[in-house]
């Protein structure tokens, strides 16, 4: 016995594929709106610049479960000139704070070694608070073989 597939449920049909192939490309920019929030409560109305921060990451996670991360601010690090905190930020996790450090100048320089978990290919985001209220921004593209969040 064969069923036969109404304009109603043809519709239907074709609706539901609509929506689940519009479901990624909705949760994507959810999580990047997301990381633009979390971005505008660190700097507030300062505008990064987009130096001295160097993110060492490798270009291929093959596991995103523990992504080997180094951050570095360049700075004399004296109490006049020196990092007070650094931000890490993954774009299209479902929780885009990563991780944050804070640095003094007894510390010499503003470096951290992490590992950090991402659920798929995208940029990993640093902002350095500098002392004199200045902010600096640094960026690096991860690509993900298998996700860290769940995939």
């Amino acid at each position: 016995m064969r069923a036969r597939l109404g304009r109603r449920g043809a519709l239907a049909i074709a609706g539901g594929m609509l929506g689940l192939s519009l479901l990624p490309k909705a949760a994507a920019a959810e999580m990047q709106a997301a990381t633009a929030e979390a971005l505008r409560k660190v700097l507030g109305t300062r505008t990064p610049e987009e130096a001295r921060v160097a993110l060492r990451l490798p270009n291929i996670a093959e596991n995103g479960n523990a992504v080997p991360l180094t951050v570095t601010v360049e700075s004399p690090m004296t109490p006049a000139d020196h990092v007070r905190a650094v931000h890490v930020f993954a774009d299209r996790n479902p929780s885009p704070e990563v991780a944050s450090f804070r640095f003094t100048p007894a510390m010499g320089r503003a470096s951290a070694d992490t590992r950090i978990r991402l659920g798929e290919t995208q940029d990993v985001i640093a902002v350095a608070e500098m002392s004199d209220g200045r902010v600096f921004i640094g960026r690096a593209e991860v690509k993900v073989t298998i996700g860290g969040c769940g995939g």
